[in-house]
């Protein structure tokens, strides 16, 4: 019975170790997220108008991507609906084709429906090879425009990739406990 008592003491404590460790790192991508956000509408103001006028968006201030042939990204990202936070996501890319290197860089897609934000929420949506992101450059936001409700943007930040590839990526949303 002791021992009992001793294991599930020993879970409870994993267990709550756990939480905090996803709070703190869940806390780190906020943080981060909202770092690029200044740094991004700082090199582009059209950036301004779909922060104001999307339903929703999620900024993945750090993504890794590499690969030689097959090529492979990831990242965790900040799901904002309405201006406020409301859950965390999940980037995955597989990609086939001519390509070489790797970067990091920052991802933000905007959601310009409930719809086509729900859709994101629900795990429904992914982006497919013909699909692009437009790159941040100085007025480059000024002229985009959503296409089916989403709009998406990638700043590099470092390294080289060459790549002439397809693919997709797939995304996983997870709601915060906001307590």
């Amino acid at each position: 019975m002791k021992t009992l008592k001793s294991i599930t003491v020993i879970i409870v404590i994993f267990m709550a170790f756990s939480a905090f460790s996803q709070n703190n790192n869940d806390q780190r991508v906020i943080n981060d997220a909202e770092k690029a956000k200044v740094k991004l509408e700082a090199i582009d103001k059209g950036l301004d108008r779909f922060f104001k006028n999307s339903s929703g968006y999620v900024i993945f201030p750090n993504v890794g991507e590499g690969g030689f042939i097959i090529g492979a990204a990831s990242g965790n990202g900040v799901v904002y609906e309405n201006g406020k936070v409301v859950g965390m996501a999940d980037l995955k890319k597989i990609d086939v084709g001519l390509q070489a290197g790797g970067q990091s860089l920052t991802e933000i897609i905007f959601f310009e429906t409930d719809d086509a934000l729900n859709a994101f929420k629900q795990g429904e949506y992914k982006f497919s090879a013909e699909a692009s992101a437009i790159a941040i450059e100085k007025g480059v936001a000024a002229k985009a425009n959503y296409d089916d409700g989403v709009v998406a943007f990638i700043k590099p930040k470092k390294g080289l990739m060459a790549d002439l590839s397809i693919g997709g990526q797939k995304f996983e949303y997870k709601p915060l406990d906001i307590q």
